[in-house]
């Protein structure tokens, strides 16, 4: 699995952290997403997964 983040897309919800805070992140100043991690590891796939079907932005990509 890869992720691919679209930081012009995100709008700063925070839903994906929820979700898997091991992969992503949000800065500090204006809440945009960061990706910690673009190649988690299998035991985290399904909250990768869960986190792409809750960004509202749909700025989360994730390739299998």
């Amino acid at each position: 699995m890869k992720v691919i983040i679209d930081e012009d897309k995100c709008v700063g919800a925070g839903q994906c952290v929820l979700a898997a805070e091991e992969v992503f992140d949000q800065r500090e100043d204006d809440g945009i997403v960061v990706l910690l991690d673009a190649l988690p590891s299998e035991k985290l796939h399904s909250s990768v997964e869960d986190a792409a079907a809750r960004c509202p932005a749909l700025a989360i990509e994730v390739l299998k």
